[in-house]
C-alpha cells in the first residue's frame, strides 16, 4: 500500500475534527488498530486488504462520504492531510507543489465530489485499486482507460488537476531538470 496514503490517513485520524465527523458511523477502534498495523514496515498484506475493505465500505456509505468530503473543505483538516501526502515528495518539489495547489482549488474538490458520488465510478476505482494491490498492471491501465473514456466526471477531474500541473509533474522523474519557460 502507498506509504503516503497510510501517513495521510494517520494524520487525518489524529485530527479531532476528523474523528468527531465520522465517530457515529465508523468503529474507531477498528480503524486505529488497522492504521497501527499499517505503520509497521513489514505488515501483512491482509491488513492492507482489511483497510481497503473498510475504505470501500466507507466510501459507499453516503453519510461517511459526505462527512469526509465536508471535512476536506475545512482548511484546518485538509492542509495537514495534504502536507502529509506531499512530504515524501521532497525529491519531487514540482509534483508536491502541484498536488498542494490542486488540493486548495475548490473546483478540483468539486470535481472529486462528482467522481465519488457516482456508484459506477467508485466501483471502477475499486477495481483499479484491487489491480494495483495485486500488481496487475494491465488491469490497472485498462480500468484507468475505462474510467477516463466512459465517465465525464473523471475527465473533468483530470482536466482540473492538469491545470495545476499534476499530470505533467507526475511524468517527470526525480532529478529531472525543471522545464524551461
Amino acid at each position: 500500500m502507498n506509504r503516503d496514503l497510510v501517513k495521510a490517513l494517520q494524520v487525518a485520524w489524529g485530527l479531532p475534527e476528523f474523528r468527531n465527523g465520522v465517530r457515529h458511523i465508523v468503529d474507531l477502534d477498528e480503524v486505529a488498530v488497522l492504521l497501527a498495523a499499517l505503520s509497521v514496515p513489514d505488515h501483512d498484506h491482509e491488513v492492507e486488504r482489511s483497510l481497503l475493505s473498510l475504505l470501500r465500505s466507507a466510501l459507499d456509505t453516503v453519510e461517511i462520504r459526505e462527512a469526509v468530503l465536508l471535512l476536506l473543505e475545512q482548511d484546518e483538516v485538509r492542509r495537514p492531510l495534504v502536507a502529509a501526502a506531499v512530504e515524501p515528495l521532497a525529491d519531487r518539489p514540482g509534483l508536491a507543489a502541484a498536488v498542494a495547489s490542486a488540493a486548495e482549488d475548490p473546483a478540483v474538490r468539486r470535481e472529486l465530489r462528482a467522481v465519488l458520488d457516482s456508484t459506477k465510478v467508485r466501483a471502477l476505482i475499486w477495481q483499479a485499486v484491487e489491480n494495483q494491490v495485486s500488481d496487475n498492471r494491465l488491469g490497472l491501465i485498462h480500468q484507468a482507460a475505462v474510467l477516463f473514456v466512459r465517465h465525464r466526471s473523471v475527465r473533468r477531474l483530470a482536466w482540473a488537476v492538469r491545470r495545476h500541473g499534476v499530470l505533467r509533474e507526475s511524468r517527470r522523474r526525480p532529478g529531472d531538470p525543471p522545464p524551461t519557460p
